[in-house]
């Protein structure tokens, strides 16, 4: 048997995130828990406030130097009853992604000593509808905050720091065609949609990285899935429909991939294809004061920092042309169980991401120069 909780600080973190996951907030939907943040803040010193999108933003310290803390608060769907078990694991819908990193940023933050805040001003960002094509949140706050220091609140494992998130493209392809006799000659409709998957998957597997030098790894590749098809008709004419989501790598811009995609598809003139969620990919560097102040803190605690890249996209995608300042995504659990009917949260991984961030801002803060 194991305690684990040894200080009030603890405690009031943990009780702050399992409110937090136990208040349902689906993408759009995220009002009750934003005023639920807001008001815990503001109990600890904050200067919170609910903006105009929807976030819960809290602010501390009066510092020249500003440091961004962006969470998020929407989940997907999913009930997952919210329980703790006997091991201490936090089992409930966005546990993981993202609430335990957002309430990590807000329980470091608000155990930082006040030298610290003299130095730096930390801005703590609950966003809303990262979960959502809109990335209202985000898109919102990336236009009133300018900050030196960007942190994204996304699972990493307490001693994983993540530099990059691959971009995304979702092509709507359309097939339509007058309706014939299956007996007679020609292609249907979804004949040709799904010769138009197999030269995008085609497409895909051989975008290969550099000059063609052998396989690249899976960050430096393209992916493509088949999300969606179907078929439809009316007697008179037949209509097929899919959505392909495409994966990209740093190399290749979403506007370049749908220029690749429409002559790729140009000779079959039953196809249409549209494109919604362009998403560019992001890759920071890893040296620099946040990533050296995140590798001491993980270091002193008894971790070995690792660094990642995801295949998957953030806010980090989002913010990064309008913040092009040192930017890492760091948050406790695996993000393997993102939006499973399994996603659940180790509370004592939680506490040492805790203790780590807080250990880490304060040397950030301490590493910045005093003015005169």
């Amino acid at each position: 048997m194991t305690t684990e909780i040894h200080t009030d600080a603890q405690r009031d973190a943990r009780e702050l995130l399992i409110g937090a996951v136990s208040i349902p907030s689906l993408s759009g939907q995220e009002g009750e828990l934003a005023a639920y943040l807001r008001d815990w803040m503001e109990a600890r010193g904050f200067a919170a406030q609910v903006d105009e999108a929807g976030n819960a933003v809290g602010a501390r310290g009066n510092g020249p130097y500003t440091v961004a803390l962006l969470g998020h608060m929407d989940t997907v769907p999913g009930d997952i009853p919210v329980q703790v078990d006997g091991g201490g694991v936090l089992h409930g819908r966005g546990s993981v992604d993202a609430k335990g990193s957002l309430c990590t940023f807000m329980a470091a933050v608000a155990a930082l000593p006040l030298q610290s805040l003299s130095r730096v001003r930390f801005v703590v960002i609950g966003a809303t509808e990262e979960e959502a094509p809109s990335s209202r949140g985000a898109r919102h706050i990336m236009e009133v905050l300018q900050p030196d220091a960007v942190l994204i609140g996304e699972p990493s494992g307490w001693a994983g720091l993540t530099l990059g998130y691959k971009g995304r493209l979702v092509a709507q392809v359309r097939a339509e065609k007058d309706n014939f006799h299956t007996a007679g000659e020609g292609s249907s409709a979804a004949d040709d949609l799904t010769e138009a998957w197999f030269r995008v998957r085609a497409w895909a597997a051989n975008s290969v990285n550099g000059q063609g030098a052998g396989a690249p790894g899976i960050f430096d590749a393209v992916q493509a899935t088949l999300q969606s098809i179907g078929s439809t008709g009316d007697g008179l004419t037949q209509r097929a429909e899919a959505a392909i989501g495409l994966r990209l790598p740093p190399r290749l811009s979403p506007q370049d991939a749908q220029e690749q995609i429409v002559e790729l598809l140009r000779d079959l003139p039953s196809v249409s294809v549209t494109f919604v969620g362009h998403e560019t990919a992001v890759r920071h560097p890893k040296d620099n004061a946040l990533t050296r102040a995140m590798r001491v803190a993980i270091r002193a605690h008894g971790g070995t920092p690792v660094f990642k890249v995801k295949t998957g996209t953030s806010d980090m995608n989002v913010v990064a042309d309008r913040w092009p300042v040192p930017t890492l995504a760091y948050g406790p659990g695996d993000s393997a169980l993102d939006h499973t009917p399994d996603e659940r949260l180790d509370l004592a991984e939680y506490d040492r991401a805790v203790r780590v961030l807080t250990d880490a801002l304060t040397r950030l803060a301490a590493s910045v120069p005093q003015g005169d």
